[in-house]
């Protein structure tokens, strides 16, 4: 029993986001160009900096059963944690996690603090305006987790309107929630008892989520009163590693990496394992599109 209960605690901790250089006859360059200058440098060393020193940093979230999660033993695991010491090991490499938030994990990406960030995140139109991404290593979509006993009064997704949806300020999530009406309640990075307790008790309404991710969390407290909507599948996903913009060689080579642990079946053993099928690859569900409107 007190074995059971610590694997429930554990589960309930997931989710729920060199300047260049002139001659002395060129003249000096703006503060604009600089930066310019500085930037693309930076992004096109980035590959040979971590070869030198042999070790890749990422950011995860250590909350997100069973992505990114702390086991019984305290040790980091999870399929994105596994997919991404994998890749290092392939590469002959170290790898530095750093647990942090979702909502702080593209910052840190942006100002060099970190390298990679592998945390369950969508590649959306807008991201890739300011980041790179990997070929994709998880397909997935999204759902809700709503009260058992009045499935919230939530039938569709124009349904959200007027109800408050438990969620992290930035993900993408709490985004369509916001577009169909909800009124967001964010956690920050919180395990996915805070989320859930307060759907079940009526503080919230729902928690848009990942499928995947969603079905560990509801069936880690059967005594909440709350269940995956049995009717709403909708916006088909993808999850990638995120790097900074413009790390090209980076990109091809994690993407080289992945590609190879796809086609020897380490990308479907993994999946397997951490979500009992193998979301690695793409669903063939009847997945409701969101509206063609809404900007992610």
């Amino acid at each position: 029993m007190k074995k059971l209960n610590r694997l429930t605690f554990l589960i309930g901790s997931l989710l729920i986001l060199a300047a260049c250089g002139t001659s002395t006859s060129d003249p000096e360059p703006n503060n604009d160009e600089q930066t310019d200058n500085e930037q693309e440098n930076t992004e096109v060393n980035l590959w040979d900096q971590i070869k030198e020193s042999g070790e890749l940093t990422v950011a995860t979230s250590g909350t997100l059963i069973a992505a990114s999660y702390y086991d019984e033993d305290d040790q980091l695991t999870g399929y994105d944690v596994e997919v991404v010491k994998e890749i290092a090991n392939r590469l002959d490499l170290n790898v530095s996690f750093e647990i942090m938030g979702i909502d702080g994990m593209l910052p840190a990406i942006d100002s060099g603090r970190i390298d990679l960030a592998a945390n369950d995140i969508e590649p959306t139109d807008s991201r890739r305006e300011q980041f790179n991404f990997s070929e994709p290593y998880k397909y997935s979509y999204s759902t809700m987790v709503v009260r058992e006993s009045d499935y919230s009064e939530i039938h569709s997704l124009a349904d959200l309107e007027g109800k408050r949806a438990g969620g992290g300020a930035t993900t993408i999530y709490s985004q369509i929630a916001e577009y169909y009406g909800a009124e967001v309640v964010t956690y920050g990075n919180a395990g996915n008892e805070a989320y859930l307790r307060d759907v079940s008790n009526g503080r919230t309404d729902v928690v848009v989520n990942d499928f995947y991710l969603s079905t560990f969390g509801v069936a880690a407290f059967p005594d909440f009163d709350i269940m995956i909507h049995p009717d709403l599948k909708f916006h088909p996903t993808e999850q990638a590693i995120v790097m900074r913009k413009g790390e090209a060689e980076l990109t091809d080579v994690i993407n080289e990496v992945l590609a190879e642990m796809r086609e020897d079946g380490t990308l479907t053993e993994l999946a397997t394992q951490f979500y009992q099928q193998d979301a690695s690859i793409q669903q063939e569900d009847d997945i409701e599109e969101l509206d063609p409107e809404i900007e992610l």
